[in-house]
Formats: structure tokens, C-alpha cells, sequence
């Protein structure tokens, strides 16, 4: 049996691992790259096997750094299940078919700017609509908790991550002629006590574990110390400056704690009346998609939405559909808050909103999630003080707050205590899905406070068990 690395080694995105026996090949995650010019490149050649070989996948979560090349997957032969919580399934249906369309759109502006440099090479997008509506035929719900056998030497048990809607921790086990040889790969842990999901279920066995490292650098603040926080950023912006509020942030997890939070602020009488806008296509399904799934949620949030469904004065929020109405915004002066994908700054609408409010002193940038390098958002998170946005200079005069406090991801120290909680060391540790420097510190903390020897595999390595 082997097990190699063909993405989120030694960086933050692309995960994706693939498991061979003698009887059965299957992939856990199948991850698009993101952030720099390498990604499309990396995207292109990331298949270093034929998928028509691939039995089924197990996916972790519907993030597309987890799920963004699946459509190719299956458009390049593959043809088995792919396995999922049921609310990763519904969220699938809006983000691959939007990431699809995304692909398209821009290729379509490419291939115009080759013609016009009178090129006659030009390039197909990652995948279109059709072939990630091909690939949603594929999914096959899986339910929390319960065991599943997609091969007759193959048991998994799905079990909540706590990073967002339908995120799993995957246990598998996979039959030798001695037993069973159990590896974990954790996905993305959530942070417990983090607002809307559950908080991460408590593995305590494994011989292979693969554990993430986003944040293996770094501590959150407290939650308390979070919302004060957010809560200074808008009143000082909306009610002392007279400005707006810009919160990049992915379309689906992030925009949803976001609202849930801003909904709890506003009853706890910490935030006046505002209007919200949340201005992305998929927003408000994936929003729907939250509401459906309410047994997943905690007692917080699901508090919140029995409040608002009940109360008559509440924030005003706004779903933002069509391209028009988006444009709109931007000649809001005061008192909007605007949030808007992508997360990372690095396409969609919410580099317009940042080309109109970037250079207004009165404004502020809310940043609230990780920021991967050589992306737009982390040039602002550095520091940066002129950045380039659709080919024009702007400069940043903008108040820009880094809240990491608000992050879905577990910090060192959560993932540590989530460590502590294994009966035996594991035969063998891999540190993963962070950048380089995250994951040699998580590493390194590991060897520190739990005394297990652990390792970054590289891109592409494999390893036997």
C-alpha cells in the first residue's frame, strides 16, 4: 500500500492524496491550486495518473481548494462515486458549478486578448458548466458518524471537522493480510468554540495521520477579544468616520458566521442599525443551503435565526444577484457593509468594491481569513501601500484590520489539544496544507509538547505502509 502527495505539500491549497493497493486506487480530495500565475499551470498538470484508473474519491469538504478540480476529474474519464456529507453535497451544486463558470468567463476574456495580440493559440477552460454538472451526478451522500464500505477492503467513517457546513474529519481503514491499517486525515479543523458549526470530533487512534497546518504558526485571539474588535472596526467606521465597511470573504462558511455574528451583535445592542449587503451570485444559496442543514449548526447561531425570524426591527440585509445592482454599490459613500467573494481578493466582485473604497481614508477592509501568498488580500494584510487592481494603481488609505480571531481554521495551540487527545503516538505523521513556514513550526511544536516525530512530505513523494 502507498500513499502519494499530489497537492497541499508544503503549501496551503491543491490537497489532494492519493491511496493504492493492490486492489483498489482512490483519492481523498481533489483540490484545486489558487493564488499566483504557477496555479493554472499547477491546475493543468496536477493529474499525474489516469483518472479512469481512480475507483471513487473521498471528499473532505466543499471548499475548492478540497474539491475545485473534480469536474476535470471526471471529464478526463473518471466515472466512480465521490463520497460526502449530505450539506456538502448541496453546497457542491452551487460552488462547482459557479467555480465552472468562473473558468469560462475567464478564459473567454484570454483568448480575446490572445486574438488581439493576433495569436492563434487559444487555451479551453480547467472545465465548463456542463462537465461540472456531469460530475454532481457522481456525489454520493454520506451521513456523520456512519461507517461506509466503497470497497470490500475499505471502511470510512466520516465525522465533523468544525470548519464549515458539512466538513469532515475522514477515519479509514483499509484491510492487510494482518488487519487493518487505519489512517486519519483531519481536512480543515475548525476552531472550537467557533460560532455557527459544531466543534471538531475527537479522534483517538491512528497508525497514519495527516494533519493540516494553515495556522501552525500562529494563536488566535480569543473570541471575546475577536468580537470587541469587530465591533470597534464598524462603529468607528460607520458611525465616527461615516464610511464603509469591505469584508472580503469566501461565499460559503465565512459569509455565513458573518451574518450570524453581525445578527448576535446587533440583539446584544453592541452594533446600530446597518444595512448589509452581500454581494456574490452564490451568496444566497449558500445561505439557503445553511438554513436547511439548521441541525448542524450550534446553539448560537441557531439562536440567531429564531430571533430574526421573530423580530421586527433587525440589521437590513441585502442579497446582491445581478451585476447591475452591484455596480450600484459602488456609489454608496456611508454606512454599507459590504461583503463580497473572494475571500482572498484575488477575483470576483470584491476587487471592484476594493477599487472604489481602497483609497477613501474614511473607509475600512475587514480582513477575516487566510490569506495565502501572492494573492491581493495578502499584499494588504503586509502592508502594501499601492496595490494594482484591473490594471490601474490605488492606493490604500483605507483602514485595513486583520481579524484572525473569526478564522474557521484551529490555530497551533487548538491543533495541539486536538493532538492530546490520541491514546498512542501514530506510526507516522505528515504535516500538511500550509505554507511551507506554518507547517515547520506546527512540526516543530509537535516534536516539542507531544514528543512525536512528524515530517512535510514533498509534492509528488510517496510514502509505503
Amino acid at each position: 500500500m502507498q500513499l502519494t502527495f499530489l497537492g497541499a505539500a508544503g503549501e496551503v491549497t491543491g490537497s489532494s492524496y492519493l491511496v493504492e493497493t493492490g486492489t483498489v486506487r482512490f483519492l481523498v480530495d481533489c483540490g484545486m491550486f489558487q493564488g499566483g500565475r504557477e496555479a493554472d499551470r499547477k491546475n493543468r498538470t496536477a493529474f499525474k495518473f489516469d483518472p479512469e484508473t481512480i475507483d471513487f474519491v473521498l471528499l473532505t469538504h466543499a471548499h475548492i481548494d478540497h474539491s475545485g478540480l473534480l469536474p476535470r476529474l471526471s471529464a478526463w474519464g473518471f466515472r466512480g462515486p465521490v463520497y460526502c456529507t449530505a450539506a456538502t453535497v448541496d453546497l457542491l451544486q452551487v460552488m462547482l458549478k459557479d467555480s465552472a463558470y468562473i473558468q469560462e468567463k475567464e478564459t473567454e476574456w484570454r483568448n480575446k486578448s490572445r486574438r488581439r495580440h493576433q495569436s492563434t493559440q487559444e487555451i479551453a477552460p480547467l472545465y465548463t458548466v456542463a462537465q461540472a454538472e456531469a460530475l454532481l451526478k457522481q456525489l454520493s451522500r454520506v451521513d456523520y458518524d456512519e461507517e461506509i464500505t466503497p470497497h470490500p477492503s475499505i471502511r470510512c467513517i466520516f465525522r465533523d471537522a468544525g470548519h464549515i457546513l458539512g466538513s469532515s474529519i475522514i477515519e479509514l481503514w483499509i484491510k492487510k493480510h494482518t488487519g487493518y491499517k487505519k489512517i486519519v486525515f483531519s481536512g480543515d479543523l475548525g476552531q472550537p468554540g467557533h460560532p455557527i458549526v459544531r466543534d471538531p470530533a475527537i479522534i483517538q487512534q491512528a497508525d497514519v495521520l495527516l494533519i493540516e497546518s494553515t495556522y501552525g504558526n500562529r494563536l488566535h485571539r480569543s473570541m471575546s477579544a475577536t468580537l470587541d474588535e469587530l465591533v470597534d472596526a464598524i462603529n468607528d467606521t460607520l458611525i465616527k468616520k461615516a464610511g464603509n465597511v469591505i469584508i472580503p470573504a469566501f461565499t460559503v462558511g465565512r459569509t455565513q458566521d458573518l451574518l450570524f455574528l453581525l445578527v448576535d451583535l446587533y440583539r446584544q445592542g453592541r452594533l446600530g442599525d446597518m444595512d448589509i449587503y452581500v454581494d456574490s451570485p452564490m451568496a444566497k444559496a449558500a445561505t439557503e443551503i445553511t438554513l436547511k442543514h439548521m441541525p448542524l449548526l450550534d446553539k448560537e447561531a441557531s439562536d440567531a435565526v429564531q430571533w430574526m425570524d421573530k423580530s421586527a426591527r433587525k440589521p437590513q440585509i441585502h442579497f446582491v444577484q445581478d451585476i447591475e445592482e452591484s455596480m450600484q454599490l459602488n456609489h454608496i459613500k456611508h454606512g454599507a457593509i459590504i461583503i463580497s467573494a473572494s475571500g482572498m481578493c484575488d477575483a470576483g466582485r470584491i476587487k471592484h468594491h476594493l477599487k472604489y473604497n481602497l483609497s477613501r481614508p474614511e473607509c475600512s477592509i475587514l480582513i477575516t481569513g487566510f490569506q495565502a501568498e501572492r494573492t491581493l488580500g495578502r499584499r494588504l494584510v503586509d502592508g502594501a501601500k499601492l496595490v494594482r487592481i484591473f490594471g490601474q494603481d490605488v492606493r490604500v488609505r483605507a483602514k485595513i484590520y486583520t481579524i484572525g480571531g473569526l478564522s474557521a481554521h484551529a490555530d497551533q495551540a487548538d491543533i495541539i489539544n486536538w493532538l492530546r487527545q490520541f491514546q498512542k503516538t501514530p506510526d507516522k505523521v505528515f504535516v500538511v496544507h500550509g505554507e511551507m513556514s506554518n507547517s515547520s513550526a506546527l512540526a516543530a511544536v509537535i516534536q516539542q509538547q507531544l514528543g512525536w516525530n512528524s515530517s512535510i512530505p514533498e509534492s509528488l513523494s510517496t510514502i509505503k505502509f
